[in-house]
């Protein structure tokens, strides 16, 4: 019924220019606006193998209440260190157990994050 190879996963923000500004720039992933969309703000981000994520501009965007973007990672504690030092600051949930640096250790190991618009994201190391 469905063609699930060219199936993608999507969420929004506010402001295109710095979506783009804090995914490429502050996290380094590969973004580039959507060929033939460059107008209306559509963003796509790259993740490898033909996959992506497509960002898209709601002027009247309300942040998503749950991770809308796990980065796997082989080291959960090196990725919270370099986010740091790019200015980006774990979150804090009460329902989990997080160490000084907001990383939850376990079965996986993960930490949150949010971009400049209350999208939340994580880096998640997996067993």
């Amino acid at each position: 019924m469905f063609d699930t190879t060219r199936a993608f996963a999507s969420f929004a923000v506010p402001d295109a220019a710095r979506a783009r500004a804090f995914y490429a720039d502050t996290l380094g992933l590969d973004v580039r606006p959507v060929e033939g969309m460059e107008e209306e703000g559509l963003l796509s981000i790259d993740l490898g193998e033909g996959r992506s994520i497509l960002v898209y501009p709601k002027p009247d965007h309300a942040p998503a209440v749950f991770t809308v973007l796990n980065l796997v990672v082989d080291d959960a504690e090196a990725a919270v260190d370099e986010l740091a030092r790019r200015g980006v600051q774990t979150l804090r949930y009460d329902e989990f157990d997080q160490d000084a640096k907001g990383i939850a250790r376990g079965t996986p190991t993960v930490a949150w994050f949010a971009d400049p618009f209350g999208n939340v994201c994580s880096v998640i190391q997996e067993a």
